[in-house]
């Protein structure tokens, strides 16, 4: 077997985050472009992203949200409408001032996100309690003027989707945040295979401008979290600040309830992070661009050629993403370039193996080899992807769970943030956060539905009112 491709590939315990982007080069998902913080996404990166967007389409369509798209400038007056949230993005926006031949009278902000957009747009188009809810949802990029970026993690132009929605109601706005935490953490356990702990956000990490903000986060094999996900309950903030009114059905203006939600391609790093080795990419079945490759021995013996044909066919007409690597490289170069795609099963198909009817079927995750009847493979195939998925999901948990840890005094916390992973403190509130913050470089992922742990807070010595899950993170 060919390992060259293996070893330009750092190995994740000596230098993680030289592995990372190792990966995302060598497994072909991204190259660097010409302006620092924008990458280019390549066929099989980008195909990861669009296999994201159809799982959440489905679901977004099945929940009655339908995708629009807005502009991608926004006048800087208009931005101005929500303080807080300028607040929250003004450092890091960036701004066309120019046409290249004369200055703009007004500059223009490139959109960090679309909250006003909406919130302008919503105010023409609702008048009424009838007009609603509005249920929109937009795929778009968006340029946040990061200072230090990675690529899929932090870039300063990176892909998303933003559901914003418009409600007559609280009740039913908090129902609508609550849904789509819901379908981002199914996601994570059907699609991705990362458990993702959910929960609230403390005040002092929540969205700017929000009322309430959730998030699905991840741990990483290097014990780091990634927030993945959040959904914002909005209340009446943005609608009073932009003037969004409705006549309720006791005919009385009212403002509206909203919400916002979204994930982004750090999803594509959450799933390199989670799953990949130091032979590249683990991809889940799922998500994975090509979930079979077949890869001939001897290509040009004829019943060779014949036979990964028509598999090939077989497999396809099953609606699998198949491909045949019937290129003139030799096979150990195959199977190196495979494995460092991730691809979750090869097929190997040589004269040898045919004389007996049968094939060898490689699985990615675990590397394990075995021989299948070449006319089991058709019947088999849909099982071995989902057996696949779910041990893939399972090892992830077991990751979660052996690093996830219980604090009760402030030096133990110390010591188990160390270790990675996630620790659990009950504390007093964000006089403690800011503490345990700058000790320790650890922040307040989510707060857990879960009883204190200890009645006094380690930190501050104050009474403890919430445990919450801490962890360094990216």
């Amino acid at each position: 077997m060919n390992n060259k491709l293996v070893k330009e590939i750092t190995s994740r315990d000596t230098d993680f985050a030289k592995w990372y982007t190792d990966v995302c080069l060598k497994a072909e998902l991204m190259d660097y472009s010409y302006v620092k913080g924008f990458i280019i996404y390549r066929p099989y990166g980008y195909a990861i992203w669009e296999n994201i967007q159809d799982y959440l389409n489905k679901k977004f369509k099945e929940t009655n949200h339908q995708n629009v798209y807005l502009p991608l400038l926004i006048p800087e007056s208009l931005f101005q409408k929500e303080k807080d949230h300028v607040e929250g993005f003004a450092p890091e926006t960036a701004m066309v001032t120019t046409t290249g031949v004369e200055d703009l009278t007004e500059r223009l902000i490139i959109r960090p996100t679309s909250e006003v957009l909406f919130c302008e747009h919503y105010k023409k188009i609702i008048s009424s309690h009838r007009d609603l809810p509005k249920l929109y949802n937009q795929w778009c990029s968006v340029v946040r003027w990061e200072k230090t970026t990675r690529p899929f993690l932090r870039g300063s132009e990176f892909l998303w989707q933003e559901g914003h929605t418009a409600h007559s109601n609280k009740e039913e706005a908090k129902e609508e945040t609550l849904r789509m935490l819901d379908i981002y953490n199914k996601m994570g356990s059907e699609l991705l295979a990362v458990p993702f702990v959910t929960g609230r956000k403390t005040e002092k990490e929540k969205f700017a401008g929000a009322l309430e903000t959730y998030s699905i986060e991840a741990l990483m094999h290097d014990g780091k979290a990634l927030q993945s996900g959040t959904t914002h309950y909005f209340g009446q903030e943005f609608s009073k600040a932009f003037d969004i009114t409705f006549t309720n059905k006791e005919n009385k203006l009212e403002h509206v309830y909203q919400t916002s939600w979204g994930v982004s391609t750090r999803l594509i790093g959450a799933v390199i992070m989670v799953h990949g080795d130091d032979s590249g990419l683990v991809l889940p079945p799922y998500v994975a661009p090509t979930q079979v490759i077949i890869i001939p021995i001897q290509s040009k013996l004829p019943i060779v050629l014949d036979a990964c044909n028509k598999l090939y066919e077989d497999l396809k007409s099953l609606g699998l993403r198949v491909e045949f690597d019937n290129s003139d490289k030799s096979p150990g170069w195959k199977f190196s370039e495979s494995e460092m795609k991730g691809i979750p099963v090869r097929i190997e198909i040589g004269p040898k193996d045919l004389e007996k009817g049968e094939v060898t079927l490689f699985k990615r995750y675990n590397r394990e080899k075995s021989t299948f009847k070449i006319e089991d493979i058709k019947d088999n195939i849909n099982n071995i992807l989902n057996d696949i998925h779910q041990n893939m999901l399972k090892a992830a948990k077991v990751h979660v769970s052996k690093n996830t840890r219980t604090a009760k005094t402030y030096d133990d916390f110390k010591e188990m943030i160390d270790l990675g992973g996630y620790v659990k403190m009950s504390i007093s509130g964000e006089e403690a956060e800011l503490i345990i913050k700058k000790d320790t470089t650890a922040t307040a992922r989510v707060i857990l539905d879960e009883p204190v742990v200890t009645k006094i807070c380690p930190v501050t010595n104050k009474k403890a009112t919430q445990t919450i899950l801490f962890a360094r993170a990216y």
